[in-house]
């Protein structure tokens, strides 16, 4: 009986992913995971405000382009537009929307949930086809699911993970980054091709055209060894090397070398920074006490929300915010303390 050729793991998470979100609706209780926009309408709103500050800081620049890489069900877009269009509509008039969205059924869940706010998008399958001009970028929880390749460390060298048959196999590296010397046995080391060309890409483009990107991610703020390699289904753990496109698979963010990535082509990065530390620096729980406050019904519900975002036992902590922008610009909001 023949058998499929072991598939790099990498290549294995690109097919699993596109399987994956091709035509479903992962996210909320009756999917497999919730995401921070789904938790509190605060989040999206407070990161629109965010856009609309910096916006002021580059010189008010119009057009400009607002966009977001993984929009999943479009709420963090519409909750962030609602927010702009009270507080600074100017910034709202000016703003062009664009979402790098490749699953067709997200898409149409994305214009239904804009349609209301009366926004166009425009859709993209990569930043390559974003046009030209001053952008302000978001992502939230985006990098985690860029496939990623994992090195380990067997006597004096290193092997690559592929995957065969459900299972890891262990084969010769090929065009391998740069690998620490002094690991010991059996030490998994992990590098995220994808994510680190976007970020040379994105900073390249912010600093030719002007801009800002925020990623809010979840990992460790530091580089190290290390399995991260997970897969969630119906928020439960799933075997990652299960099935492709049976579960939602993630990694770690390396957030230090994305950063380094970023300044290397040329964008200032700031932070990583807890999430929970940059969320109150942007107000989050005034926001969620506004909202309380203005719907007593939910109130419980509005405060809760917004204390498993920033509560170190919650997503404060494990979750992380990076910014990039042009380098003449100020310190980007919620980075004061990074």
């Amino acid at each position: 009986m023949n058998q499929d050729p072991p598939e790099r793991l990498d290549h294995f998470m690109a097919r699993a992913a596109a399987a994956y979100y091709a035509g479903r609706d992962p996210f909320g209780a009756s999917g497999d995971f919730t995401t921070s926009p789904e938790i509190s309408q605060a989040f999206g709103e407070c990161l629109g405000l965010w856009c609309a500050v910096v916006w002021r800081a580059m010189g008010q620049p119009d057009p400009v382009l607002l966009v977001e890489l993984g929009p999943g069900r479009g709420t963090l877009m519409a909750d962030a537009l609602r927010a702009v269009a009270t507080v600074m509509p100017e910034f709202r008039e000016s703003l062009q929307v664009h979402l790098v969205e490749q699953s067709p059924s997200l898409r149409l869940t994305q214009a239904r949930t804009l349609l209301p706010t009366g926004a166009a998008p425009f859709w993209h399958d990569s930043i390559d086809t974003l046009p030209e001009g001053p952008a302000l970028i978001l992502a939230n929880e985006f990098l985690d699911a860029l496939p990623i390749r994992q090195f380990i460390r067997r006597g004096d060298g290193w092997m690559e993970r592929y995957v065969a048959a459900g299972a890891f196999v262990e084969l010769q590296a090929e065009g391998a980054p740069a690998l620490p010397g002094d690991a010991p046995e059996g030490a998994v080391q992990e590098t995220c091709e994808a994510g680190l060309g976007l970020a040379r890409q994105l900073a390249a483009r912010i600093a030719d055209q002007g801009g800002a990107a925020l990623f809010i991610d979840y990992g460790p703020g530091r580089s190290g060894p290390g399995d991260s390699l997970q897969a969630l289904r119906q928020h439960q753990s799933a075997d990652p090397l299960g099935p492709a496109g049976s579960a939602d698979l993630t990694a770690h963010v390396d957030f230090q070398a994305i950063a380094t990535a970023a300044r290397a082509g040329g964008a200032r990065a700031e932070g990583p920074l807890p999430q929970g530390i940059f969320l109150q620096g942007l107000g989050l729980i005034t926001r969620a006490s506004m909202l309380a406050r203005s719907h007593p019904a939910s109130a419980g519900m509005q405060l809760s929300a917004a204390q498993r975002l920033i509560a170190p036992e919650g997503m404060g902590r494990l979750f992380k915010a990076l910014g990039l922008c042009h380098p003449d610009l100020p310190t980007l909001p919620g980075f004061e303390t990074a």
